[in-house]
């Protein structure tokens, strides 16, 4: 009986020592560290915030809605798998592929359908699409593009907005990032709010 009660209160003190440790001082050291000056933007989700208000995440990429789309003035990205349309916007409370291969016919004519798309929209011809602007990233809110999609759309994005394509190459190259693994990205969020204050304002 003695060795039981001994048991039993050696397994109650291992208990309370690892509800404490793992309960409160661990999660308060998480805590304490999301704090440092520096990591505090990541754990917070990495919020962009323009005028004190937050518009968006650098982690999740949404395809802005043009008011009209025959003076589309924003930087588009790429599609998302899980939107009802062929080209999105997707949900981002929702993200996830496709999960169908290469060869996949609903896929094959998905990315076709989406190749004439954008061509007519850029006024380019369907071989000079990039194929992120076709093809869905894993998450399907991939929030950067590549500096190819992200060249391809300067032109529409300029005309539309009244800038000169210099400077809206200019934007696109300052908030082109990646250096190291993986080619470079454009992060449409923040490029398309660059292009909103050099031009003035929302459209």
């Amino acid at each position: 009986m003695n060795a039981l009660l001994k048991q039993t209160l050696a397994g109650l003190r291992v208990l309370l020592v690892m509800t404490v440790l793992l309960g409160v001082v661990y999660p308060l050291g998480v805590w304490a560290v999301s704090r440092i000056p520096g990591l505090q933007g990541n754990a917070e989700g990495s919020i962009i915030s323009q005028d004190g208000q937050a518009v968006g995440s650098s982690l999740i990429g949404v395809d802005p809605v043009a008011a009209d789309p025959a003076k589309d003035p924003w930087f588009h990205n790429r599609p998302s798998a899980g939107s009802k349309d062929v080209l999105g916007p997707g949900d981002p409370s929702s993200s996830g592929p496709s999960n169908k291969g290469p060869y996949n016919e609903d896929l094959v004519a998905a990315i076709g359908e989406r190749k004439k798309i954008v061509a007519a929209r850029e006024g380019v011809q369907e071989s000079q699409v990039p194929a992120d602007a076709v093809t869905a990233s894993a998450s399907g809110m991939d929030p950067a593009i590549s500096v190819a999609y992200a060249d391809l759309q300067i032109p529409r994005v300029a005309r539309n907005t009244g800038l000169s394509e210099d400077k809206v190459r200019q934007l696109v190259a300052d908030n082109t990032s990646g250096t190291g693994i993986g080619a470079p990205g454009v992060t449409v969020l923040k490029v398309n709010l660059a292009v909103r204050d050099a031009a003035g304002g929302a459209h």
